[in-house]
């Protein structure tokens, strides 16, 4: 893990912490699964995750808006408008850009998992419908 990652993740409440290292296991594990290697690194103060081929995922919490993680695509992308068709009660939609999970809930990990490996596939299906979901 690279030294700013970590020292970002210490920087959260514990609880929020146990999440987002949940949901970083399972950006790992989607990645190992396709075959491709993750680069980890900080992106505008917040976690980023992007493979070849895909488009980047970043992860932060805001203590302004404490009950969710927040789960950002790239607003260009059609990431958040499919997700939001597909998974309307998975997550809370923010924008183009932002799924929130509300952590008074389990995560969902089946659609965060789906999530993840649409993102890390994302160029070779932005010209499907729903992203090939």
């Amino acid at each position: 893990m690279d030294c700013a990652v970590s020292e970002k993740l210490m920087c959260y409440p514990p609880s929020v912490r146990a999440s987002l290292t949940l949901i970083r296991k399972h950006i790992f594990d989607v990645a190992e699964k396709l075959d491709k290697d993750v680069e980890e690194s900080l992106k505008w103060g917040q976690l980023s995750y992007v493979v070849k081929g895909g488009t980047a995922i970043r992860l932060d919490w805001d203590d302004n808006n404490p009950a969710y993680l927040i789960i950002l695509f790239h607003c260009q992308t059609q990431m958040i408008e499919t997700l939001r068709e597909v998974m309307p009660e998975s997550f809370v939609y923010k924008g183009n850009r932002a799924a929130l999970l509300d952590l008074q809930h389990d995560i969902p990990l089946s659609e965060l998992q789906t999530c993840i490996e649409v993102a890390f596939t994302y160029k070779a299906r932005k010209g499907l419908f729903l992203l090939g979901l």
